[in-house]
C-alpha cells in the first residue's frame, strides 16, 4: 500500500500533535458553553479524526454522525452532495461542532451547515482536519458564535489516509499521503 503513495504530507506523529492542539483549543473555547456542544462527525472520512479529537476534548460532549456523499469513486466532487445518513441527536438550541476530514469546494460543508440550521442549532462551528482553500467554490458561512478550526492547509493534491479514501481504499493509512496518479486514473 505504501508503494501507492507518491509522498507523505503529514506523518502519524505530526497528525497526533495537531489533533491534540485542536482539541485543547476547542476545550478552551467551549469550556463555559451551556448546554455542552454536540460534536457531529461527517462519515466516513472523518471517523479517525473524530475519534482522536473527541478523546482529547476535556468537556462533556455528545457525539453523533452524519453522512454526505459527493465523490463516489472519483477524485473530484460531484458538486451535488447527497445526505445519506442524518444525525439522530437533537441539536435544537445547541452549539454544534461539525467535524470534517477535508473541506474542498465548500459545497458539502455548506449543505451540512444548512441541514443543522434547519434543525435549530444555535450555532455551528467547523473543525476540519484538512482545508483546501485553493479549491473553494463556496465560502463557508458559520452560524451564530461558530468558529473555524483547521488542522492543516492542504495543497491541491489528491490525498488519502487517516480516514480519507479513494474508492473506499487507503482509509487505514496512519498518515496523509498523495496518491500516485496511476492508482486512480
Amino acid at each position: 500500500m505504501d508503494s501507492h503513495i507518491e509522498k507523505v504530507l503529514w506523518t502519524q506523529d505530526q497528525i497526533s500533535r495537531r489533533v491534540t492542539e485542536l482539541a485543547a483549543q476547542i476545550t478552551h473555547d467551549f469550556n463555559s458553553v451551556s448546554p455542552p456542544p454536540v460534536v457531529v462527525g461527517v462519515a466516513t472520512g472523518a471517523f479517525l479524526f473524530l475519534a482522536d479529537l473527541v478523546r482529547n476534548i476535556h468537556l462533556p460532549i455528545s457525539v453523533d454522525f452524519i453522512r454526505a456523499e459527493s465523490y463516489g469513486s472519483g477524485t473530484l466532487s460531484s458538486g451535488a452532495p447527497v445526505l445519506s445518513l442524518d444525525s439522530k441527536l437533537d441539536v435544537k438550541d445547541k452549539h454544534v461542532i461539525l467535524v470534517e476530514d477535508i473541506v474542498d469546494t465548500g459545497t458539502t460543508l455548506s449543505s451540512l451547515i444548512a441541514n443543522l440550521v434547519s434543525k435549530g442549532a444555535s450555532s455551528v462551528s467547523v473543525c476540519t482536519f484538512l482545508d483546501k482553500p485553493a479549491r473553494r467554490k463556496i465560502q463557508v458561512e458559520l452560524v451564530g458564535e461558530g468558529k473555524f478550526y483547521r488542522g492543516f492547509e492542504c495543497p491541491d493534491y489528491f490525498v488519502v489516509g487517516y480516514g480519507m479514501d479513494f474508492a473506499e481504499l487507503y482509509r487505514n493509512l496512519p498518515y496523509i499521503g498523495v496518491l500516485k496518479p496511476e492508482c486512480y486514473k
